[in-house]
């Protein structure tokens, strides 16, 4: 979604590295180009206005002026800024003290609600809470339906005496709801109301009444994020109409520019406080803001992909595979691959994953191309393997890999092509699960092996050569060799001697004979 303005942001960024000081002339067109970015993403230009001078202000002062790095200095002020705009401070629902904690959704059909519902049910289900679901859109036709479906999904208990389309009374329901959730031990109440497709009195008190039956502890406006400007004029009629405490933002993995996400806060007054990214029932989450501005500057998320790998892996595989790697478990073996891949197909599509990463917007055509099939054609092919070949692949000579793609559907040199990624890919991480850092790259200062060659393997051939650096050859002709040794005894004797012996026949059985130790040193040889 935002993925024009990091573009346009980004460029501008690149203009001003290598400059060890801004001049004013560089700190204008850089704010024109940030005013210019933020108007083509949607932004509102009042919340513009503002961000621009902000950024302008902080630019003229001494942070940046005594800055090494002015530049960095620059992405830093506006990190900070787009933190502010979006929120500052992530914001956390409030439970109720006493009895269960009523969430009423409002907002205009379309914009996702009963679909966040369920999304929202199974977050607070996974937090330990114990939620039940309220259909009280009566008026869409199979609204409640589909709240019952996606209650079905999750694992959570929908509340829908009546059958809607029109029949029943909303508030009724509501009100019946919370007594239902308090007799049978819910802690948390979702209501679901009612939509339209646009601002009109008779929606606002509807919604109005249900709040007053209910005495909601948070009442979440959701807002699709595609909708641009207009939904910064549908969030301020809310506010004023029926009035909310949080903001919800749906359908977040769209291609709209994202203006929404980054105006609402700063119109409304009101913090985002959850974000959904996608179809699935677990493409949702809190709203941080300082990670969602690290994403606009394609500075990554790592925090969330920390935070997702927790939930999905499992951790008594991945400590096996660890051991592995550095050797103590035995070898990794295509099974373990083949494991660990599973595990991060848990997390969702590789390009969202990778796109976490810092620095992967600079791919980001490729990211988006990616094919996650491919990861089934490994499977295919893995699966395709005896448990011998999967536990030692050095076996896996040219008639198997002929069987092998046979069995899977695919071309030989498919096979050949993951086996040799996989050996390389082990050889890799065995190295970095050691300390000794990536091949070919520096190794890492207190670790082992973090010598000057770095992660890097130096060949017994190498070693020897290196060991015999330095040393006089000798001739292999045993006639020159014995006139070497003839110059060589001589050259010592016009030297006076040689204190250590080079050069001359030494007794060593008569040395060790005439050798004195001391007393009682011989305890420390036995």
């Amino acid at each position: 979604m935002f993925a024009t303005l990091s573009d346009r942001l980004n460029a501008t960024f690149k203009n001003l590295r290598g400059k060890g000081r801004l001049s004013e002339a560089d700190i204008d067109a850089t704010a024109r180009e940030i005013r210019i970015a933020l108007l083509e993403a949607d932004v509102a230009l009042p919340v513009v206005k503002e961000f621009v001078a902000a950024v302008k202000e902080r630019a003229r002062g001494e942070e940046v002026s005594g800055a090494l790095n002015p530049a960095q200095q620059i992405v830093k002020i506006v990190n900070d800024e787009l933190v502010t705009i979006l929120g500052g401070e992530t914001r956390r629902l409030r439970y109720a003290k006493t009895g269960p904690t009523v969430i009423m959704l409002a907002g205009l059909q379309g914009a996702g609600k009963t679909t966040l519902a369920a999304k929202l049910a199974l977050w607070l289900k996974d937090q330990g809470k114990s939620p039940l679901l309220v259909a009280c859109d009566l008026q869409r036709p199979n609204a409640v339906n589909q709240l019952q479906v996606n209650g079905g999904r999750v694992g959570v208990p929908v509340f829908a005496p009546e059958p809607g389309n029109g029949v029943g009374d909303p508030v009724q329901v509501a009100r019946s709801a919370v007594e239902e959730a308090s007799r049978k031990l819910h802690d948390v109440v979702i209501v679901d109301t009612a939509g339209r497709l646009g601002v009109d009195s008779e929606m606002m008190a509807q919604a109005a009444s249900i709040r007053d039956a209910v005495n909601p502890d948070e009442v979440l406006f959701v807002v699709d994020a595609m909708i641009g400007q207009d939904a910064l004029s549908t969030a301020q009629a809310f506010l004023d109409g029926v009035g909310y405490d949080g903001v919800v933002l749906t359908k977040l993995d769209g291609d709209a520019r994202g203006g929404a996400a980054l105006s609402i806060r700063q119109v409304t007054g009101r913090p985002v406080m959850f974000a959904s990214s996608g179809e699935k029932m677990t493409d949702f989450d809190v709203f941080h803001p300082d990670r969602m501005a690290s994403r606009i500057l394609d500075m990554g998320d790592v925090m969330t992909l920390i935070e997702q790998a927790e939930k999905a892996f499992d951790q008594e595989q991945s400590l096996k595979a660890a051991q592995k790697l550095s050797g103590q478990g035995g070898e990794f073996t295509l099974d373990d691959f083949l494991e660990q891949m599973q595990q991060v197909r848990k997390l969702g599509s590789m390009s969202k994953i990778l796109q976490m990463l810092p620095g992967m917007g600079q791919i980001r055509d490729q990211l988006e191309n990616f094919d996650d099939r491919e990861i089934d054609r490994i499977e295919a092919i893995i699966r395709s393997m005896t448990p011998a070949e999967r536990a030692n692949p050095k076996i896996i000579d040219g008639s198997r890999r002929a069987r092998i793609a046979k069995g899977c559907g695919r071309q030989v040199s498919d096979v050949n092509s993951l086996v040799d990624r996989f050996f390389e890919a082990r050889k890799m991480m065995m190295a970095m699960a050691k300390g000794g850092g990536m091949p070919g790259m520096p190794g890492i200062p207190g670790m082992p092996g973090a010598g000057g060659g770095g992660g890097k393997r130096v060949s017994a051939k190498q070693k020897q050569k290196a060991k015999g650096k330095g040393k006089q050859r000798r001739s292999g002709n045993p006639a020159k060799a014995a006139q070497e040794a003839a110059a060589a005894k001589e050259k010592a004797a016009q030297s006076g001697g040689n204190p250590f012996g080079i050069g001359e026949d030494i007794d060593y059985e008569k040395a060790a004979e005439n050798l004195q130790l001391p007393k009682d040193f011989s305890k420390f040889l036995s």
